[in-house]
């Protein structure tokens, strides 16, 4: 058997491997076109979407409030004493003329008396002095002793008159600040803090009050507006004065401080007359009712303003996303573009809606959920989502 030589071998390794190599190309050109023209006739990708339609809706605007009662009386001594009986405890419900704190000071007992002795001496002066008026009268028409004599006397009589009523001016002022001893409460109310313990000497300059008495029937919310939001106000709520206005309100519920609301409903009832200069905003009270005592003095909440809404645009809350400030949808037009749109809303959301001012239009197509993964001009494919299922939860 003849073997071939080197150069025989290495000629046909190379035209082996060149014909391979042309068998190849056809191959893969082949499938980079096939590879080309699918990637080319790719479907835009689908995106739950919704056209906007008006609605009916209640918009709800929250403003932190501060609770105080309809009174919060402090109790202070009007004299001093030591504190010798504490009849009430903190948190105690109080009706109007009830004994809280009996003082010790004996003195007003002493003037009291004194003051009583001195209307006994005054009673006898003018007795004495009526006498003497009764015995010069006939002398003097008898012209036995002169009319000056007469005229001392009823000088006399007039000074012990006007003594009597002085000593019993002192007496009535000696049981005032007797009874000053026992302090009451002036109204009906919830007792506070008890600062002072028996036998504490108190005085009438005392710095704290005995306790303070809350007047809680009837409690008011406090909450503030800035400039802006009473601008709203005045233009939003018919009438054309201030008065007219608050009665054109709806009535406002309170949220308390666990998030649930209070059965009562309330009315705002004033408003400040003058912007505060360091916040730029306007003081409102808000009045409820409070039978129960549930709220007291002291207490926060929020207030709760409704305003009733009329083909109003509504857009969900996923449906937007917020870029430098300003709130943006997904428009999408006529040829399947998404397109990014800035809106205007205002500035309290409806629950989960959107109440759209300006920006888009009833009729619409936006972009309902997944606007995580648009990009502005994307060609999309919406899948409508039905009107009822998108507004289920309006008011």
């Amino acid at each position: 058997m003849q073997i071939p030589n080197k150069a025989t071998l290495t000629h046909s390794l190379i035209y082996g491997v060149l014909g391979a190599a042309m068998f190849m190309l056809p191959a893969c050109s082949s499938n980079q076109q096939q590879g080309g023209g699918a990637a080319g006739a790719q479907a835009p990708q689908s995106f739950p979407a919704f056209k906007v339609v008006t609605q009916n809706a209640t918009i709800n605007d929250d403003y932190p409030a501060t609770i105080q009662g309809e009174q919060n009386i402090e109790i202070r001594p009007k004299i001093d004493g030591y504190i010798d009986a504490i009849l009430i405890d903190e948190g105690a419900a109080v009706k109007k003329g009830q004994l809280l704190f009996r003082i010790s000071a004996p003195q007003y007992a002493q003037d009291v008396n004194n003051a009583s002795a001195a209307i006994s001496s005054a009673e006898a002066d003018l007795s004495a002095a009526e006498l003497q008026v009764k015995k010069t009268k006939p002398l003097v028409e008898k012209d036995i002793i002169s009319h000056y004599e007469l005229e001392s006397a009823e000088y006399t009589l007039k000074a012990r008159q006007a003594a009597l009523k002085q000593a019993k001016a002192n007496l009535a002022n000696a049981k005032i600040n007797q009874a000053y001893t026992n302090v009451t409460s002036p109204v009906n109310g919830v007792v506070g803090t008890i600062p002072y313990k028996l036998g504490s000497l108190i005085t009438s300059t005392t710095q704290q009050p005995l306790t303070t008495i809350s007047n809680i029937g009837k409690v008011y919310a406090y909450f503030s507006l800035n400039e802006k939001q009473l601008l709203d106000f005045s233009r939003q709520h018919k009438g054309s004065t201030l008065d007219a206005k608050l009665k054109s309100m709806p009535k406002v519920s309170l949220l308390l401080s666990d998030g649930s609301e209070y059965p009562e409903k309330g009315s705002i009832e004033t408003v400040s007359g003058l912007l505060n200069t360091t916040t730029g905003s306007a003081s409102f009270r808000a009045g409820f009712a409070n039978p129960l005592g549930l709220i007291r003095s002291g207490g926060s909440a929020t207030i709760r303003i409704p305003e009733a809404l009329k083909d109003a645009l509504l857009v969900p809350q996923k449906a937007t996303y917020e870029l430098q400030g300003k709130r943006f949808v997904y428009v999408v037009d006529a040829s399947g573009k998404a397109k990014s749109t800035e809106v205007q809303t205002m500035s309290a959301p409806t629950g989960q809606y959107f109440v759209v001012t300006g920006g888009i239009k009833a009729g619409d197509t936006l972009i309902l959920d997944g606007i995580g993964s648009l990009q502005d001009g994307m060609q999309v494919k919406p899948e409508i989502t039905e009107t009822g299922k998108v507004y289920h939860d309006i008011n």
